[in-house]
């Protein structure tokens, strides 16, 4: 196993599009990439997502297969888990996908007002702890990093097999008064389900196999609006 997992370090590093930097390329400053990456990575204007905690990358190259006219991008820390999205974009030629391995704390190091246009949260951490609140990342403290980054009213999504974590992220919706698109506490209940909510990640196919409900949520997010927590949370 420890083998295997060097091997795919190693091709993960040969993969044009992954990015790797080293940590003190970004803390507490702004890495060469912002602001560029629609020029120097993608060579194009198309609008971006980012996949935040994409683990091994479904989510990133289904969207990717389902709009070519738009660039994804999946970031997350874990480049084992990594390589398996990266390397499928490679073998199938993915011009309009790329991997950013950092954490998610530094994410507005790497991307510039307005650069992005939607995120898509696919089943993190939900942070169980109470005092674990705001490492979620649907969390307050988050919100306000992503809201710098999307073009104003962007749209985020939040795929979870955690009730915990769906009601958590509509309180804070309800409280800040965002405007909420999608809501759902079953997303297979109602039968046929669109083609891009039907993207399945190993993650998600295990919770499935275990009886789980999948929760989804989207909402909009103003530029303009600080996020707080709600009480109690």
């Amino acid at each position: 196993m420890a083998k295997k997992k060097l091997q795919r370090f190693a091709q993960l590093a040969s993969f044009n599009n992954v990015f790797q930097p080293h940590f003190s390329e970004s803390f507490n400053k702004d890495h060469h990439l912002k602001g560029t990456w629609h020029k120097v990575v993608f060579y194009n204007d198309n609008p971006i997502t980012l996949e935040l905690g994409c683990g091994k990358g479904e989510y990133t190259t289904g969207l990717a297969r389902h709009f070519t006219d738009r660039n994804f991008i999946g970031v997350d820390i874990k480049g084992a888990r990594m390589w398996r999205g990266a390397k499928d974009a490679t073998d199938n030629h993915l011009g309009n996908v790329a991997f950013l391995r950092t954490n998610i704390e530094s994410i507005s190091s790497f991307f510039s007002e307005n650069e992005v246009d939607e995120i898509w949260l696919t089943f993190p951490d939900p942070q169980a702890e109470q005092r674990r609140t705001k490492k979620r990342l649907s969390s307050s403290v988050f919100l306000n990093k992503y809201r710098k980054i999307l073009k104003d009213n962007g749209f985020v999504h939040l795929k979870t097999d955690s009730t915990l974590l769906h009601e958590y992220t509509f309180k804070v919706i309800k409280h800040n008064q965002l405007e909420i698109i999608e809501c759902t506490a079953d997303l297979y209940s109602g039968g046929e389900t669109s083609a891009v909510l039907s993207i399945r990640t190993h993650y998600e196919n295990i919770f499935l196999n275990e009886g789980k409900k999948i929760t989804y949520l989207k909402f909009r997010l103003p530029k303009n609006k600080e996020i707080t927590e709600p009480e109690n949370d």
